[in-house]
């Protein structure tokens, strides 16, 4: 029998319910490794609903605390780039030294977002009219989500919820059913990092998730990769 990959949810695997079942495979072998499920409108909710609750503790985390997890982060995947390299091999197909590379990509962005701090620096501005002065502040959005593509899972994903964790919004990730494993060794290295539960989670499914997820009123913002059915 074949694994069930879980949801990632609070910051626990959650076994789904669903009915409907996606296999993935080793293209090396064509053989079935795995199997990935569509998630149910309840625990697209509860993904949802975990990422509400903690993004109001989250987002007055001091951006400098915030900016410490990540680099916990990044010194994890360093720690651990060739057993996500493998895995990704595993189900996605590219070779060792390409799948290696792509973790090194998402090695640079999470260097580059540790510095978000300094990004999110507001600004005065005195006089800018007949007793008029300005000034602007850089506030987190809420939920978001990300929608990762099959063919750079470990990459473009980062690039996805990296650097909106950074900025004190909480995210959900709707990685490909052809390779999602990684997303979820990515999200369990995140809370090893100390990301509180509920900041990150992680559903699978296909377009009937995506849907419920972008169409749901609590998401503040949506980020996607893919094509145009999905």
């Amino acid at each position: 029998m074949v694994e069930t990959i879980s949801h990632y949810i609070n910051g626990q695997l959650i076994k789904s319910v669903g009915e409907k079942y996606f296999p993935i495979y080793n293209p090396a072998t064509g053989e079935i490794t795995a199997q990935v499920p569509r998630a149910t409108t309840k625990e697209v909710n509860d993904a949802i609903d975990a990422a509400k609750k903690a993004f109001l503790t989250w987002s007055q985390v001091t951006p400098l605390k915030r900016a410490r997890i990540l680099f916990n982060f990044k010194f994890l995947l360093d720690k651990n780039i060739d057993k996500i390299a493998t895995l990704l091999t595993a189900e996605h197909g590219k070779t060792l030294d390409d799948a290696r590379g792509e973790v090194l990509r998402a090695i640079e962005l999470v260097e580059f977002s540790c510095g978000t701090p300094h990004l999110l620096q507001g600004n005065y501005s005195e006089n800018v009219g007949p007793d008029i002065d300005t000034y602007t502040m850089k506030q987190p959005l809420g939920v978001c989500v990300g929608i990762s593509p099959f063919n750079f899972p470990v990459m473009i994903s980062t690039w996805m919820f990296v650097p909106a964790i950074a900025c004190g919004n909480t995210f959900i990730l709707k990685p490909s059913e052809k390779d999602p494993s990684t997303t979820l060794l990515l999200a369990a290295l995140m809370h090893e990092a100390g990301l509180p539960a509920g900041v990150l989670n992680v559903i699978h499914g296909d377009k009937e998730t995506v849907d419920a997820l972008i169409t749901h009123d609590d998401i503040a913002a949506v980020s996607a990769v893919g094509s145009t059915p999905v």
